[in-house]
């Protein structure tokens, strides 16, 4: 079939190359001029390589009129069907009814519902649990023509515009373009007409629109911060700036956390500035969380940084890291084509960059910079280049490493070695006391005296572990974390636990009152062992692929998907505490879950002040020594 492709963006492209690939011959290509100082559109640039005419046309139509020499030149190709993906311009009903097969829109909703231009995010800001898209025939009303053919997907409670974009719209609208074209090839293209009930029509969310209102509840708030990520940003002014928020994640759950006051103009209760982001509070006292800030000036910076004043000092970088940063320039210099050069103020976005170029560039720094993994979000925030350079460098240094965490040791010495046990619970990142500073003693068994005070957990203490827990399971760096680098990490904490072997089965032996080498062989040894055995299944936990026998020509099947299951609640006895607690956590984290546990009373010491002290001593040296990425920050939350 000869077909004419209206539209532009990626999506367009590979609509185009599907097309192509199914045998139907692309007679014209019609898109948008390309940007000053930008590069060409994806979809054009395609097509050009195949050789396929391409019109790039600033208008089609001037005060409701069509304009004769653009519909002559259309006409000209011939196209027996139009296909628009993501078209933004206002075509003519003469180009419209044109071919023989007319013209079929894709529309990133499920019509009648969010007809026009700004359809996902008003699907977020809704809170609609289903979302979807569909391909429609093209008639003089706004999204209004038949329904050609529809398909829905869940929206998951922490989707933004990107992420249910990437995850369904964008792959599944794609195959969706090509099936209807294939009907239409095949004359078994259905025209539904669509129904009047549940129709719904939302202008463009535009900045000025984007002002959060406040007096709603928490859960609302979240899903219009949301739709608005990333265009065009829901904003609220704080100190008398605008300041505009991204990365929303609804945490109704848990208790409140500590942080830094801050308050903002028409919300029911300040804000709080958290190591995790900054929380804000709907009217109903649920609460959501904040991760990054934009300010007036195009800076963006993580919401937890509010408060800390930001180093504007630029770093005099030494030979070796001005070596990287020449290496940087050619890299920006191969993505962004169209600039004749990279300057310290050219910035990222401005020259033409997308998402993809993101991707391309997180992975050249990795090659580059010895593994250094970047985060997407990093090349937001560090946009012009002299920035970018300035952030790798810090990164490359381990400036931004974690913060200091505290740890308030009880001294022994037994052993001949002197041996620092922490006796505070672990939550969250971070040694604190138990509610209201309750203790007890524990005890040694050998000769009934009290090792030490640890802390008494309450139940507010519990819930604390498990929403610190939940948070680094779906917001943290663990929970993003690919199944190979959390391999690593645990064979870190193995080699860890190797190094201070002596130390820990000392602590065993007065904790448990078991004999010294048995602790040091067992206890300790097969902890190890079992630690290591566990990092090395973490990229092996797959699914299966199953013929399913009933279908016809028997070439379907259905799969398996090994999925971790969230926060672990781990309850380990007083034997062997050092082994139960190896057995059961390795497990549970090699799938990539999280976990919160509880030791025997009367065996306390050992692995909840060891092991984590080990964990944290792991997190600080590891990235301060492989100057990676922070992900090693929530991986346990003990």
């Amino acid at each position: 079939m000869r077909i004419a492709v209206i539209g532009q963006s990626l999506f367009g492209k590979e609509v185009y190359k599907e097309l192509v690939k199914e045998g139907h011959q692309v007679v014209g290509v019609f898109t948008i001029p390309d940007k000053a100082g930008g590069k060409p559109d994806p979809l054009g640039e395609e097509a050009e390589k195949d050789g396929v005419p391409v019109f790039k046309f600033p208008r089609w139509r001037v005060k409701n009129q069509a304009l004769p020499e653009v519909v002559e030149q259309y006409e000209s190709v011939k196209a027996e069907l139009n296909v628009l993906p993501f078209c933004s311009q206002f075509i003519p009903m003469e180009v419209i009814d044109f071919p023989r097969h007319k013209s079929i829109i894709y529309h990133p909703s499920i019509l009648p519902r969010h007809r026009g231009a700004s359809a996902i995010n008003w699907t977020l800001m809704q809170g609609d649990k289903k979302g979807g898209f569909t391909v429609f025939w093209a008639d003089a009303g706004l999204d209004t023509g038949d329904i050609l053919l529809q398909k829905e997907c869940e929206v998951l409670p922490d989707d933004t515009v990107n992420s249910i974009y990437n995850r369904f719209l964008f792959p599944e609208g794609i195959k969706g373009m090509v099936e209807a074209v294939r009907l239409i090839a095949e004359g078994s293209a259905p025209r539904i007409p669509q129904p009047t009930e549940g129709a719904t029509y939302d202008p463009m969310q535009k900045k000025e629109t984007a002002k959060i209102k406040w007096d709603q509840p928490a859960e609302a708030i979240h899903n219009f911060i949301r739709g608005n990520d990333k265009v065009p940003g829901a904003w609220t002014e704080v100190n008398g700036s605008k300041v505009t928020f991204f990365g929303s994640a609804f945490t109704s759950n848990g208790p409140h956390p500590d942080g830094e006051l801050l308050e903002i103009p028409g919300a029911s209760r300040p804000a709080l500035v958290t190591k995790n982001g900054l929380v804000l509070f709907g009217n109903d006292g649920k609460t959501l969380t904040v991760k990054n800030l934009q300010f007036e000036d195009g800076k963006m910076i993580p919401a937890s940084q509010y408060y800390k004043s930001s180093d504007n000092t630029s770093l005099q970088l030494s030979q070796e890291e001005q070596a990287i940063a020449d290496e940087m320039r050619a890299t920006w210099r191969r993505i962004l084509t169209n600039v004749p050069g990279i300057e310290d103020s050219t910035d990222f976005f401005k020259a033409g960059a997308a998402s993809m170029d993101v991707v391309r560039l997180v992975e050249e720094v990795k090659l580059k910079c010895n593994g250094l993994q970047l985060q997407n979000e990093d090349v937001y925030m560090a946009t012009r280049f002299e920035e970018f350079i300035q952030l790798l460098v810090r990164k490359l240094r381990g400036e931004d490493t974690m913060d200091e965490i505290l740890i308030d040791y009880v001294e022994k010495d037994v052993n001949n070695m002197k041996l620092r046990i922490p006796h505070q619970l672990f939550i969250n990142g971070q040694f604190v006391d138990a509610e209201g500073g309750k203790t007890y003693d524990t005890i040694n068994p050998t000769d009934g005296n009290a090792i030490c005070k640890v802390a008494l957990a309450q139940v507010s203490d519990i819930d604390k572990a498990v929403a610190a827990a939940k948070e680094a399971f779906e917001n943290g760096e663990w929970g993003k974390m690919n199944a190979r680098d959390r391999g690593r990490l645990i064979y870190r904490l193995a080699d860890l636990m190797e190094e201070h072997q002596e130390e820990l089965a000392t602590i065993e032996s007065i904790d448990s009152g078991a004999v010294y080498t048995l602790a040091l062989k067992t206890h300790v040894g097969m902890s190890i062992q079992t630690f290591r055995y566990f990092a090395g299944w973490c990229d092996k936990i797959q699914g299966s692929t199953i013929p399913i026998n009933q279908a016809r020509p028997n070439r379907n099947l259905s799969f398996t998907k090994r999925e971790p299951i969230g926060v672990c609640g781990i309850v380990i006895p007083w034997n062997y505490p050092l082994m139960m607690l190896a057995w059961k956590t390795a497990a549970c984290l090699a799938a990539g879950n999280t976990v919160v546990l509880k030791p025997a009373q009367v065996r306390r010491v050992t692995l909840p002040a060891q092991l984590c002290r080990f964990t944290v001593k792991f997190l600080k040296t590891y990235s301060a020594k492989k100057k990676k990425d922070q992900a090693e920050r929530a991986c346990w939350e003990l």
